[in-house]
């Protein structure tokens, strides 16, 4: 529960909600906001979660996500965000630059993992 409660992991959530709010609201934001910072914290965010049910599961404080696990867990969120559901659904429109953000936040997240968490 540690990692729930890091004010990084606090803060990332806190960014998101705020995006996603002020979007429904349509309040005025410029469109890098919209469209890139979501999506640079996604993996962050999934990762640190997915690291905190480990850890729960597995009943250990010691144990990190292999850069296998991050690489694989990104790449799926690349292809099913960024090219599936943009062929399924018209609300999704495919970015290469997403993608890239995707993998910049997955790998900050391996980087630092073991010295926040």
């Amino acid at each position: 529960m540690k990692i729930l409660k890091h004010p990084l992991f606090l803060v990332a959530i806190v960014i998101v909600t705020v995006l996603y709010s002020a979007n429904r609201f349509e309040v005025p934001l410029p469109n890098w906001m919209y469209f890139y910072v979501n999506d640079f914290l996604c993996m962050p965010i999934v990762l640190s979660a997915c690291l905190a049910i480990l850890r729960i599961l597995k009943k250990t404080k010691t144990l990190y996500v292999p850069i296998s696990v991050v690489l694989a867990l990104t790449l799926y969120f690349s292809i099913y965000f960024e090219w599936l559901m943009p062929q399924i659904n018209t609300r999704y429109t495919s970015d290469i630059i997403d993608v890239g953000l995707y993998f910049l936040g997955a790998i900050l997240f391996f980087k630092f993992q073991k010295q926040l968490f």
